[in-house]
């Protein structure tokens, strides 16, 4: 994936790691980018909330030479499974797996007239481990990844590379009540282009995540 001359579209821009995918992809040399949020004044005027099937059908009508998608939208409810609110796992699950989804399936063909071009899902770490006090997250990430898995073969075909990339705090908005280490968001996003352009299908961006990966060979007691 060449982002040089590239037209790219990022979910969840307004800030965090969506506005720094946004400025690199820029000084990378992407020829345009539209940077989407679910409020309105939004860059290249496009409104998007991925869980409105609406939006999300008129955004690939409007940004129809998209070669890039990045799939950054998400949200943190701090919702467990057994005793949270049944409506804000259902939003967590809406984000993550349907709102990704839907993205991905409005884009698919939009990327297939193009070219094939790629799809760079933003996973975490927290796909393949489970936090009392953020276990609807964990259970909508851990299907997000899967996916991502699953949609990469059913894409192979079209020549869409899509890659998934995992990170564990980075300092945005959405950690800011996390007081434990954060990493760079700038930096995050830097490792994340990089292994775009490599061609790789998955990003490990930091050695948390790297030590949560290698821990799932091991007894999950």
């Amino acid at each position: 994936m060449q982002i040089s001359g590239s037209v790219a579209l990022v979910t969840g821009a307004n800030r965090g790691l969506g506005r720094h995918f946004v400025q690199q992809l820029r000084e990378r040399g992407a020829k345009k980018v539209y940077a989407t949020a679910r409020r309105g004044g939004t860059v290249d005027g496009l409104t998007l909330d991925i869980t409105d099937p609406a939006q999300v059908a008129a955004a690939a009508v409007e940004a129809d030479d998209v070669t890039l998608l990045v799939n950054n939208a998400g949200i943190s409810t701090g919702t467990n499974l057994v005793t949270g609110d049944l409506a804000q796992i259902r939003r967590e699950l809406d984000t993550h797996f349907y709102g990704t989804l839907a993205m991905v399936r409005a884009f698919a063909p939009v990327l297939a007239r193009n070219g094939g071009g790629a799809i760079l899902n933003v996973l975490s770490a927290m796909s393949w481990f489970s936090y009392d006090g953020a276990n609807a997250y964990a259970a909508a990430k851990a299907a997000e990844w899967s996916l991502t898995n699953g949609v990469r073969i059913e894409l192979a075909a079209q020549g869409t590379l899509v890659t998934g990339l995992h990170l564990g705090a980075a300092d945005t908005d959405m950690m800011a009540g996390y007081e434990g280490e954060k990493s760079d968001p700038a930096e995050i996003v830097r490792i994340a282009l990089d292994g775009l352009e490599a061609g790789r299908v998955e990003v490990v961006a930091d050695a948390w995540s790297a030590h949560i990966k290698a821990a799932l060979a091991k007894d999950p007691a």
